[in-house]
């Protein structure tokens, strides 16, 4: 008898892919979402964020899990913003002298943290900082299949990164360990 197929996780980076940053040519749009005004102490970069993420976070044939050093409080201020709910949220643990090698060979500080937490199940990681030394270091690493998925975050996710995580996972539905 073999267990039932998991789904595959997508982990989501917030600063970059869902709130651009870096564009130094013109404004970036904003967007009023739900009745509260922000707070004095609110982010003010929230606003960056398009509610149509949300939607299309939701369609694609995953489990979606905040991979951010926001942590908790993007179920908080964020989820709530583009219709998402709850969200599982990896807590990153206490660096380590094996964090400063790794930064010297130059593997991001998330990645042995994210392969972990997948225990094999595939994933898509989405993140505006990754490189070709995470993808090799996941490659030889981690069990299942991965894709890392690097957002350009001037611009933030698009519908070309949309389309690539959907036809990603949507390869992987079938997947078996």
């Amino acid at each position: 008898m073999t267990g039932a197929v998991q789904a595959s996780l997508l982990f989501l980076d917030v600063d970059g892919p869902l709130i651009p940053f870096g564009a130094a040519s013109q404004p970036y749009p904003t967007y009023v979402t739900g009745p509260a005004p922000l707070g004095a102490d609110a982010n003010p970069l929230l606003t960056r964020i398009d509610p149509e993420h949300g939607p299309r976070l939701a369609a694609l044939p995953c489990e979606a899990v905040w991979a951010t050093t926001w942590m908790a409080d993007a179920n908080e201020c964020i989820a709530p913003r583009i219709g998402l709910p709850q969200l599982a949220v990896v807590v990153w643990p206490e660096p380590s002298d094996i964090d400063d090698q790794d930064a010297r060979n130059g593997l991001h500080w998330k990645t042995r943290a994210l392969v972990e937490w997948a225990a094999g199940r595939p994933f898509a990681w989405v993140d505006d900082e990754l490189t070709d030394t995470d993808r090799a270091w996941v490659a030889a690493h981690h069990q299942g299949p991965a894709l890392l998925h690097r957002v350009d975050p001037c611009h933030g996710l698009d519908d070309s990164d949309y389309a690539a995580l959907h036809s990603w996972l949507r390869q992987q539905v079938s997947y078996s360990p």
